[in-house]
């Protein structure tokens, strides 16, 4: 294992932060798998998953049994990491602009379009190989303003010419879920398997250009562009992995997801070795745009009359929503069949406040697909 700090730019005099990016394998291997963990830092478990991989990766390593180089960033938001309020951890968002971590990366699409236009061919691997490395030189170009910016082109240097890249997160309370693009799902789909998902959601593009989203849409817009001229792949596969829910710490259950990471990238021969059967994948895919949101309609104390992971028939009461003064409540139910996937943490609301998700095979929602 070869281990690389990356310097993220000074926010404040006296204070230094960097991403350390651990490389297994072959550093000049065809293929590379990139992995980073909570992007949002205060998404505990996917740090565990992380540690967890660590070891099997370097047993992998160890034994000559990696095929691939796979480049793994355990600790993928230090700023985020360090800000607490009062306590309590804040991750998600940057407490000086409150921008989402996990929102907004810039994709020069425009700028890699016009440096490739006269250079592409016919050859699709060499096609790849000329989108890779004129990305790489418009994200080195393009200087960082501030450490927010300064992390997001960070990480996306370390991630932008890996094949298969995936993103681990939590939710607040959930099941497991991955979130990836329409296009690569097919590729992805064995993850989901393995890992245990029990919603899929699949975007072409969430408006939000997350992470995952902004590796694979930038492949999305060339091939709208040049397709018809030049053929463009699917590069890279990204994947947004949900770990459950924050409280969901547990030595078996880190084990677990790091073993089903291990047991895909065998399947996609990243590591050598029999890969284990394939799972039966627990529910078909899903738009996210047929995802139903809901959202409090009233202030009091939410009780929750669904578990995580439970199907969910149409007209099915998930909350209840009970006022302190009167006992009155006030019931949601659900619109749509489907998988309740996540829901909230925090047991009193005011009107507005989000409540969870119920999956559904049918679009509802357009325009931005995420929440802020």
């Amino acid at each position: 294992m070869k281990l690389k700090s990356h310097p993220l730019l000074q926010a404040t005099p006296g204070t230094h932060r960097h991403v350390d990016s651990e490389h297994y394998g072959a550093m000049g291997a065809s293929r590379k798998i990139y992995i980073q963990a909570a992007l949002h830092a205060d998404e505990t478990p996917a740090l565990l998953v992380a540690a967890h991989l660590r070891r099997q990766l370097v047993e992998l390593e160890n034994a000559n049994r990696l095929n691939a180089q796979i480049v793994l960033v355990a600790v993928a938001n230090p700023t985020g990491l360090s800000q607490y309020i009062m306590g309590a951890p804040s991750g998600r968002f940057e407490l000086g602009s409150g921008r989402n971590y996990n929102r907004g990366f810039p994709v020069p699409y425009q700028a890699i379009a016009d440096k490739i236009e006269h250079l592409l061919g016919q050859d699709i691997d060499a096609n790849r190989q000329l989108i890779r490395q004129a990305w790489g030189e418009c994200l080195l170009d393009a200087a960082p303003l501030d450490e927010f910016q300064s992390l997001q082109r960070t990480l996306m240097l370390l991630a932008h010419d890996a094949d298969i890249v995936l993103d681990l997160h939590c939710s607040r309370e959930a099941a497991m879920h991955v979130y990836t693009g329409e296009a690569v799902w097919a590729t992805v789909e064995p993850l989901a398997r393995y890992i245990g998902s029990e919603a899929s959601l699949l975007a072409t593009d969430s408006q939000a250009n997350s992470f995952d989203e902004a590796l694979y849409l930038l492949w999305v817009n060339l091939r709208e562009r040049f397709g018809d001229r030049f053929p463009i792949p699917d590069s890279s596969v990204a994947v947004t992995v949900e770990h459950r829910g924050q409280r969901d710490v547990s030595y078996e259950l880190a084990g677990h997801d790091a073993t089903a990471i291990i047991d895909y990238l065998t399947y996609l021969g990243a590591v050598e070795g029999t890969p284990r059967p394939l799972p039966a994948l627990r529910n078909p895919a899903t738009p996210l745009a047929g995802s139903e949101q809901f959202y409090a309609p009233c202030a009091g104390v939410l009780v929750h009359r669904a578990a995580v992971g439970s199907r969910i028939e149409a007209g099915q009461a998930l909350f209840d929503i009970v006022d302190p003064h009167s006992g009155q409540a006030t019931t949601v139910c659900s619109h749509n069949t489907g998988v309740l996937y996540m829901r909230r943490d925090v047991r009193f609301v005011k009107p507005g406040d989000p409540l969870g998700r119920v999956s559904g095979a049918t679009p509802i929602r357009s325009g931005k697909l995420l929440s802020a």
